[in-house]
Formats: C-alpha cells, structure tokens, sequence
C-alpha cells in the first residue's frame, strides 16, 4: 500500500482537499518544463509549473510485477515552450515526466506520484496526446553482452576505446544543400573519404535541430562537399547555413573495426562464431579434414 508524509495524508483525511496536478518535463536536451491544471503559477524545487488549459491526465492504474504501467496525458498546443514544432523535432523522445499531486494552497505539502517516459505522441487538430511509460519500460531494454559475430557497443565507448572527439574521427560543417527530406550537401568535410561518416552521428549545433543527434545512414563525396543521408527527415528542418558536427560510423564488422580504426583488440563481437550456412553443411569429397580451424 502506498505510504504518503503525514502532512499530505492528514490534507487527504481532511475531506476538503486543494489539491491539483502538476508534470515536470525533463527533455534529453537539457530544457526542463513545468505545467499545472491549476490556474496559477506555482512554483517549488526551483522550478516554475505554467497553468496549461486544457491540460488532463487519464486514470493512473499500477499493475503488481513488472508489467509496464500506461497512462496518458492530453491537452492543447497552446503554450510558445509546448509547441507541435519541438514534438515534430523529436525533442520530447523519451523525455523523463514526473507526476505530482500538490496543495496549491501550501506547494510544501505535495507527493510525487509516479515518474514516466513519453512513448507515442499523438497530434491532431492542435491536441496532443502524449503516451506516459513507467519505469519498468526500462526492463525491456537489452542489456549484458551478446553472443554475435557483429560488435555489440558502439564506436567511441568507453569499452571501444576510440576518441571520436579528436580530429581523425570527426568534422565540423556546413549545410549548403537540401537534396531532400532524408539527404543533404555540406562542407567542411572534403578531406574525409567517402563513407567515412556512414552510421555515424550527427549533432546540430545552430538551427531548429540544435541540441538534437540524428544518425547518418550514408556519407558520399560530391566534389568538394558531401552528401549525407539521414534515418530520419532532417531537410524538413534544416536550412543553408545551419551548422553541424559529424562524427566517424562503423558498420561493427570485425574488418572494420581492423582496418578503418585499427582497435581488433577492444572488438566487443565473435567474429569467427559459426553461421547459419556452416551450421547446416556436411562434408564433401576433397574437404580439408585435418582438425584444423574450419571457421578462418
């Protein structure tokens, strides 16, 4: 059974309750925001909560084990720091949503009720509705090593090794032109070889994607410029002259990892595991049977 201070359990049994909700919104690009469906601004813990009309929660329900509890909460974009633009941009993905029942007559008498994920964010007609994860979304998160012929981290990690900060390994450019919503043509980045930067990362420093980390599916040379393609629809937002930093990719293959960073060494993968195709042969006539390695 939940357990409540005994300032805001004695406000529950007193049957005349001033109590109202109040969610703090703490994105992945450092930019925190509070809202209230009280109709003033309360503050507390060095954080405004803006009165957000039309601001609603569904019901709350907690599931014993650990099955992912849901809730949502839906409201109206009308608010200039909760704009459509951020949500399109991505910027509210897995943003950490913390729930808090307050007395909005005494903001020190207040519970945190539960801490959530966005998951799906729905907009229609200027409403949004945004789905609330618990933390037992966590859970599903693969975690520990994986038996596979392909590295399981990602280069630049602490286990890696690589320092992809340093100028080897990653550039800073120069948007010059929109080719379409998933490729664009940059400079500043004409030294690099082409598919240098192929499933690496991209991070905007200037623009309406500043802050934000986009993956590059594919780096190609264009005379003195390149041309990077994107997982996700970046020329929707990106204008010439927007400035970015681009950082080296790996495809995680053993040969890559060897040739293109030489770190065979911290490769985090079992390259030589046999695959499906060895699994289900058998031998034939002229075969090299004589107990050495049959995966080189």
């Amino acid at each position: 059974m939940r357990q409540f201070s005994a300032q805001f359990a004695s406000h529950i049994a007193s049957g005349a309750t001033t109590l109202c909700n109040c969610w703090l919104i703490e994105r992945s690009d450092g930019v925190n925001l509070g809202f209230t469906d009280h109709d003033q601004i309360l503050e507390f813990g060095g954080q405004q909560y803006l009165p957000a009309n039309g601001l609603d929660s569904s019901e709350i329900s907690a599931k014993l084990g650990s099955q992912v509890d849901t809730s949502e909460v839906t409201g109206i974009l009308h608010s200039a720091s909760l704009s459509e633009e951020d949500i399109l941009l991505g910027r509210y993905r897995d943003a950490r949503v913390t729930t808090i029942r307050v007395n909005w007559r005494d903001v020190f008498v207040r519970e945190i009720m539960r801490v959530d994920v966005i998951g799906e964010i729905a907009r229609e007609d200027q409403i949004f509705r945004a789905e609330l994860r618990s933390q037992q979304e966590i859970l599903n998160i693969p975690k520990g090593r994986r038996y596979q012929s392909g590295c399981d981290t990602s280069v630049g990690s602490t286990i890696c090794g690589i320092d992809i900060d340093s100028p080897p390994y990653s550039g800073d450019a120069v948007v010059e032109i929109i080719n379409s919503r998933y490729s664009i043509e940059i400079s500043g980045l004409g030294s690099f070889a082409s598919g240098w930067f192929s499933f690496g990362t991209a991070d905007w420093v200037t623009g309406k994607r500043a802050l934000l980390k986009d993956s590059i599916k594919s780096h190609n040379l264009s005379g003195a410029n390149a041309i990077l393609t994107f997982e996700d629809p970046v020329g929707d937002w990106a204008v010439i002259g927007d400035q970015l930093s681009v950082f080296v990719g790996c495809n995680r293959l053993f040969s890559t990892c060897k040739s293109k960073f030489a770190n065979s060494v911290n490769f985090q993968g079992f390259p030589h595991i046999p695959g499906n195709g060895f699994l289900l042969s058998y031998p034939l006539a002229g075969d090299d049977l004589n107990g050495s390695a049959l995966i080189k």
